[in-house]
């Protein structure tokens, strides 16, 4: 009776707990979002999202966000196009064409791990130290190079959870009638489509709103980046110059900008879990 009493006990604590974390979580999100919404709405508006930064821009004056926006963009779609051409087919040399618990899967997999949590800045540190040797000044290309690099463990390591749910059967089955490998992975490729879909849109979320990893190799610029060797601004390093500034309706703008990339964000988890939803349905 005792044993059960004390199961019951830690039962409910356990409970609790997680209530107090789900509650501490959701609040935080509202709190963020709120203040956001709060000091950045009224500065939002439509020339500020449809303008290049004019002179003064950072001290008060007219101008927008256009060049930040269309750089985020650029950015983000490029290194993540990149790093899905990559990442791609390195899961699927893992999964497919190495032997499972093979000594040269387990290691790669390790080392995408750890690649996976080294902090932004990191990436950006190395990569502007082999800009400077390589003589590459600070440009779009550099911040394709970092975020790329950047974004390629989170392509490979979700891919290659994907593949891990793939019934066994499946292989074995396409092996059994005489497949190729090749053919075995583009079966399976087939299987987790609507999953490679939901990789790409996480990696293009952490490229599109990284700050650390573009802050020495992407430089900044009023002007629209039309070539890749120029300096280009992004939402983040926008939102940092503008917080920074000691000016309250300078700072009313970085939050609103921040409001516009809470947007970009909001559309690519929607899109996450509308796919995620879809690769369930379609295991079933």
């Amino acid at each position: 009776m005792a044993n059960v009493k004390t199961r019951l006990l830690k039962e409910n604590i356990a409970k609790v707990l997680m209530q107090l974390s789900g509650i501490t979580i959701t609040g935080s999100l509202f709190l963020i979002v709120g203040t956001i919404l709060y000091k950045g709405l009224p500065y939002l508006s439509w020339e500020m999202v449809s303008q290049l930064p004019q002179g003064g821009f950072y001290i008060g004056k007219e101008g927008g966000i256009l060049n930040a926006i269309l750089g985020s963009l650029y950015l983000g779609t490029v290194s993540t196009g990149l790093a899905t051409l990559i990442g791609i087919p390195i899961a699927i040399y893992l999964n497919v064409y190495v032997k499972n618990g093979s000594f040269l899967a387990r290691t790669s997999k390790l080392i995408f791990d750890v690649l996976f949590g080294i902090p932004s800045i990191v990436y950006g540190a190395i990569a502007f130290s082999v800009m400077i040797w390589m003589g590459i000044r600070a440009s779009l290309l550099g911040g394709i190079i970092t975020i790329t690099l950047l974004t390629i463990p989170i392509v490979v390591r979700t891919i290659d959870e994907l593949l891990k749910t793939i019934p066994i059967d499946l292989k074995h089955v396409t092996s059994s009638l005489g497949a190729t490998k090749w053919e075995v992975a583009k079966i399976l490729l087939r299987y987790i489509k609507p999953g490679i879909f939901t990789a790409i849109l996480l990696a293009f979320g952490r490229a599109i709103g990284d700050v650390a990893g573009v802050l020495l190799t992407t430089g900044f610029s009023d002007n629209l980046p039309i070539y890749i060797d120029e300096p280009a601004a992004t939402l983040p390093l926008a939102i940092f110059f503008q917080l920074s500034s000691p000016i309250p309706e300078v700072q009313g703008r970085a939050y609103a900008s921040a409001l516009v990339l809470t947007f970009i964000i909001l559309f690519i988890v929607i899109c996450t879990h509308y796919l995620a939803s879809k690769q369930k349905k379609h295991k079933i």
